[in-house]
């Protein structure tokens, strides 16, 4: 079982998308005063939901900065597709980020899934995703051995890289690797390996599903489970004083979205019906909630967050 006596953490998937920098910055620094412990934005090169063609920021341009005016909360992507980047490129921004934030800096990381912006940036995207995880296997011991400062060389099938040294090295003694997905086969497998926290997603049934999956796997290598850390994304929230306050601001957020459709099954209703929505997975043992907040960002939720749910929410562990 996870590791039920580990804090509650908050994070704030702050989207680069339709919006403008003074706006995404304010959001961010609002976020680390509410007390936020974690602050992201997407890995997007285009908008990820459709229409595809409108605005985005260029997430670690954009993250660089808030690295900068943010004090507290670690800095991160959620989650850099393996395919954009050169795996040893990647190591070398987020050591620099962690440098910028002092020491504040996750390396987050997945397969990659947008055919769209791969084909639209000229991104290798390969015969499809089993053979994106193959890429995603080579790279991680690339990305961990620079970060512990091993300078790795690989020469596997698709990666080629010789003694790549990272001078300097991180700020933190170890700088955490996080991987998203649930992939019960390889993903899973990957986290086990690889990662000092898994993002995943989905109903409680089907977390506390990939869970089993991953303690297995966690057993085969002969790792702790414990030492993983459970993070997951939890949607697009909205709280109002009623319900259907809370569904009309949902409404009018998405359609902000370039006239995205709302998205059905997100923590959306009053501060009782959000807690209630939040405690499953906590119960579960995943006690890092990542939220999305779209622009215009919406600051009654996210303070309402901070400061009416999250107490309750740290009563539910004892924290």
């Amino acid at each position: 079982m996870p590791d039920h006596s580990a804090p509650l953490k908050l994070g704030a998937d702050i989207w680069n998308q339709y919006t403008e920098w003074p706006r995404f910055r304010a959001a961010h620094q609002l976020a680390d005063q509410l007390g936020y412990d974690s602050l992201w934005t997407m890995d997007h090169i285009y908008p990820p939901f459709e229409p595809s063609d409108g605005p985005i920021l260029e997430p670690y341009m954009a993250m660089a900065p808030i690295a900068e005016l943010t004090k507290r909360a670690t800095i991160g992507v959620m989650v850099s597709a393996n395919t954009y980047r050169n795996p040893a490129l990647l190591t070398k921004m987020v050591t620099t980020l962690d440098h910028v934030s002092d020491g504040r800096a996750i390396l987050a990381i997945g397969g990659g899934w947008s055919e769209h912006e791969h084909r639209g940036f000229g991104f290798e995207f390969g015969s499809g995703h089993p053979e994106r995880l193959r890429w995603l296997r080579e790279a991680l011991p690339v990305v961990r051995g620079m970060l512990d400062g091993t300078a790795p060389t690989a020469a596997g099938d698709h990666y080629h890289m010789v003694e790549a040294h990272n001078v300097p090295g991180p700020v933190q003694e170890h700088l955490p690797i996080l991987i998203g997905g649930s992939g019960p086969k390889v993903t899973l497998r990957l986290v086990a390996e690889y990662a000092d926290i898994c993002n995943i997603g989905g109903s409680p049934a089907n977390v506390a599903e990939k869970d089993g999956i991953l303690i297995r796997h966690c057993e085969a290598v002969g790792r702790d489970e414990k030492t993983v850390e459970r993070s997951i994304d939890v949607g697009v929230p909205t709280i109002r004083d009623s319900r259907s306050e809370a569904f009309e601001a949902r409404n009018e957020l998405f359609a902000l979205q370039g006239g995205q459709d709302p998205w059905l099954n997100q923590p959306t209703g009053t501060v009782d019906e959000v807690y209630d929505w939040l405690a499953r997975y906590v119960e579960l043992g995943y006690h890092h909630l990542v939220f999305y907040f779209p622009a215009p960002y919406d600051v009654m939720t996210m303070t309402r967050m901070a400061h009416e749910v999250r107490p309750r929410l740290q009563a539910l562990i004892g924290s």
